[in-house]
C-alpha cells in the first residue's frame, strides 16, 4: 500500500514546473508552514477543496503575512484550481501587512501558472495598492503595462487612475508619456482623461499649456464639462488672473454648463486672496440666485475675508449666520477672532464668541486665555466678568 506522505511525493515529481516555481518563491515565513496553516491541515486535508473553501481560509488568516506560504502549500494539492477571487484575498492579505515584495511574487505566480482569466478589476486593485498603500508608482504603471501580457486589456477607469496617480504624486514629466500611450493600450480618450491632463498642467502652472488642451477635446470626441473649467479656474485664481477665471466663467455659460457651488467657492477664494471681499460677498449673493446653496467652505471663505480686513465685528455677525445655517467655523477662525475682539476690548462678543468655540468642539489654548484675561482686565468701561462655568456650559455644584 502506499502511504500518504509516498503520494504527495509522487504528485511533486509529476509536477516538477509547480514544484520548482514554489521553491524560488520568496517567503517571509521560512520555518515552514504557519500556524495559520497548520491549523487548517491543509496538506493533510483528505477531502475535495473546493476554490471557495479555500477562499474563506485565506479570509481567516489571523497573520496576513503568511498568506504566501500558506498559498505555496494549497498549490501542491491536486485540487488546486486557483482563479481571481483566490488570488485578490491573498493580495489584499499581504497588502495588509504591507508585504510588496509578496505581491509581486504573486503575479509572477499568476502568468506563470496562466490557468484562469483575470478582470480589470482584478489589476486595478493591484495597482491601487500600489499607488496608494505602497508609495511605489513605477509599480503601478508597470502593471497597467502588463495587463495585456495576462490577456486582459485596461479601460479608461484604470489608464485614468495611474495618470491620476502621476499627477497626484507631481511625476509630471512621466504624465505625457503614459498619455501617449492610451492607443497601445486599447484605450480610448476620454473627457476625464483630459481633465486630469489640465488638472497636472495647472499644477505645475502651465496655464498656457492646459488652455491648448481644450483644442484636444473635440479631436477625441470629448466636450469639456463643469469639471474641465473649474480646474482651469482653480489654476487662474492661484496665478491671480481673476479677470480671466471670470470669463472662463461666462465661456461656460455660454456653452450651457451651469456653474456649482465648488465653482463659485473658487472664484470666492480667488477673490478673497486679493483683497476684493466686497465682489465676493456680491458673488455669494449671485450664487443663491443660481440656485447654488453655500456650503461651508463658502462661508468660511467670506469669513476670513473679514477676517483679513480686522473688520472684527462684522465677522462676528457673519459667523452667527453661519452657525444659523448649520456650518461651523474653523479653529483657526475662532483663533483669529478672539484676538481681533481682545485688541479692540469687545469683551462681550469674545464672551459669545468663547462660548461657540467650546460648543462647537474647540478648546481655547494657553495663549488664547492670555489675550482674554489681558482684554477682560484692561479696566475698559465694557468690561464684564465671566466665569469658566458660564463658557463652558456647567452649572456650578
Amino acid at each position: 500500500m502506499i502511504s500518504r506522505s509516498t503520494a504527495i511525493r509522487l504528485t511533486s515529481i509529476q509536477h516538477p514546473k509547480k514544484l520548482l516555481f514554489t521553491f524560488h518563491l520568496r517567503s517571509p515565513c521560512s520555518s515552514g508552514l504557519s500556524q495559520d496553516s497548520d491549523s487548517h491541515g491543509i496538506l493533510s486535508h483528505k477531502d475535495w477543496l473546493s476554490t471557495n473553501e479555500v477562499v474563506k481560509i485565506f479570509q481567516t488568516l489571523k497573520e496576513p503575512n503568511t498568506a504566501l506560504a500558506v498559498l505555496n502549500q494549497v498549490s501542491k494539492r491536486k485540487d488546486y484550481r486557483p482563479n481571481e477571487a483566490l488570488y485578490t484575498v491573498v493580495i489584499n492579505k499581504l497588502a495588509l501587512a504591507k508585504n510588496f515584495d509578496g505581491i509581486e511574487d504573486v503575479m509572477k505566480r499568476i502568468k506563470f501558472e496562466s490557468s484562469c482569466r483575470l478582470s480589470e478589476d482584478f489589476f486595478y486593485n493591484v495597482i491601487k495598492i500600489y499607488g496608494n498603500v505602497a508609495g511605489r508608482v513605477n509599480w503601478a504603471i508597470k502593471t497597467l503595462f502588463d495587463m495585456p501580457k495576462y490577456n486582459c486589456w485596461p479601460t479608461a477607469k484604470t489608464f485614468n487612475f495611474v495618470l491620476n496617480l502621476l499627477v497626484s504624486t507631481k511625476q509630471f514629466d512621466i504624465i505625457h508619456e503614459v498619455y501617449m500611450s492610451a492607443s497601445k493600450l486599447g484605450v480610448e480618450i476620454d473627457t476625464c482623461c483630459l481633465n486630469i491632463l489640465i488638472k497636472g498642467l495647472c499644477g505645475r502652472g502651465d496655464m498656457d499649456v492646459a488652455f491648448n488642451l481644450l483644442d484636444e477635446f473635440p479631436k477625441q470626441g470629448c466636450l469639456p464639462n463643469l469639471r474641465t473649467y473649474s480646474t482651469l479656474m482653480h489654476g487662474l485664481c492661484d496665478q491671480n488672473r481673476m479677470e480671466e477665471a471670470f470669463g472662463l466663467l461666462e465661456r461656460m455659460e455660454s456653452e450651457g454648463i451651469d456653474p456649482d457651488t465648488i465653482t463659485f467657492n473658487i472664484l470666492i477664494s480667488g477673490l478673497r486672496k486679493q483683497g476684493r471681499l466686497e465682489e465676493g460677498i456680491e458673488l455669494l449673493h449671485r450664487m443663491r440666485l443660481k440656485g447654488c446653496d453655500p456650503n461651508p467652505g463658502t462661508y468660511q471663505e467670506i469669513l476670513y475675508g473679514l477676517l483679513d480686513t480686522k473688520k472684527f465685528p462684522e465677522a462676528k455677525c457673519f459667523m452667527n449666520k453661519m452657525i444659523l445655517e448649520g456650518a461651523s467655523p474653523s479653529f483657526d477662525s475662532y483663533k483669529l477672532m478672539i484676538k481681533g475682539l481682545c485688541n479692540q476690548n469687545l469683551v462681550e462678543d469674545v464672551d459669545w464668541v468663547l462660548k461657540q468655540m467650546v460648543r462647537h468642539g474647540f478648546r481655547p489654548r494657553m495663549g488664547m486665555w492670555r489675550q482674554i484675561i489681558q482684554c477682560v482686565f484692561s479696566g475698559h468701561p465694557s468690561t464684564t466678568c465671566f466665569s469658566c462655568e458660564e463658557i463652558l456650559g456647567n452649572k456650578p455644584a
